[in-house]
């Protein structure tokens, strides 16, 4: 099966690229923002190797929370490891995480 063609020809990005842009956008630290209307607090931790990237959010007023280490180690691909959560959560999360303006513009 082919894979699928964007209008101009080329090939979209995995969904792995994807989740890593995201990602990498997401600031050092603590930020407030929001996901799924609801309001979240999330802190990201990146290691001094840039070999372990750790997320943890938790949804402010509720319950909800997501929580995974994602792995970059050599001979291998990154490896995401989520904390007791599915995969698809954390994918959602981390692409559909919307951090607040003025700490979010300090990442970029």
């Amino acid at each position: 099966m082919p894979r699928t063609m964007t209008a101009d020809g080329k090939r979209p990005p995995s969904i792995q690229a994807t989740f890593e842009d995201a990602l990498a956008k997401l600031p050092d630290g603590y930020v407030d923002g929001h996901f799924g209307n609801r309001p979240w607090g999330v802190t990201v931790k990146r290691s001094a190797d840039g070999k372990r990237t750790w997320l943890y959010g938790e949804e402010l007023g509720g319950t909800d929370i997501v929580s995974f280490n994602l792995y970059h180690l050599a001979g291998s691909g990154p490896t995401l490891k989520p904390c007791e959560m599915s995969l698809a959560k954390v994918n959602a999360f981390v692409l559909g995480f919307e951090p607040s303006p003025a700490k979010a513009a300090s990442r970029s």
